[in-house]
């Protein structure tokens, strides 16, 4: 069994879900046990594994956590930092941040993902036809 049950599996998805609803961006999570390495440049690693920059826009977004060490960060591609900025990233980061001090991790993880699905509508509405190119399970790393 990995760091989320499955009712916290089930809410993460469910909260990308209608967050991609809102966009047409990507969202994913991915979680493993440690990281050895600055935790942007780990997501960073992720991101191309997932394939999340091959997007028809560029604008995946990934939330990449690292549970024993207590680590995270937010990632997005190029699409959508060429038409953000690098402040994006931190109103999800300090909700997150938030949520974890008080040990609700899946609440964090839930409402930084929505809080990602609503800014990016600004910048990349949903469209009529859409595709779901990304699966919205939760990417546990070995």
């Amino acid at each position: 069994m990995g760091f989320f049950n499955a009712e916290s599996k089930d809410q993460i998805k469910s909260a990308i879900q209608m967050a991609e609803n809102m966009t047409s961006g990507e969202i994913r999570v991915c979680v493993e046990k440690t990281c050895y390495i600055n935790p942007i440049d780990r997501a960073g690693y992720f991101f191309k594994k997932l394939k999340m920059d091959e997007t028809k826009h560029r604008n995946g977004v990934l939330i990449y956590l690292a549970s024993d060490d207590r680590k995270f960060s937010i990632i997005g591609d190029k699409g959508i930092h060429s038409k953000t900025g690098p402040l994006f990233w931190e109103d999800s980061r300090d909700v997150m941040r938030d949520h974890f001090k008080l040990g609700k991790i899946t609440e964090g993880v839930v409402a930084a993902i929505l809080l990602v699905g609503m800014s990016l509508k600004k910048f990349y509405p949903h469209e009529q036809n859409d595709k779901n190119e990304l699966s919205d399970d939760v990417y546990e790393a070995e």
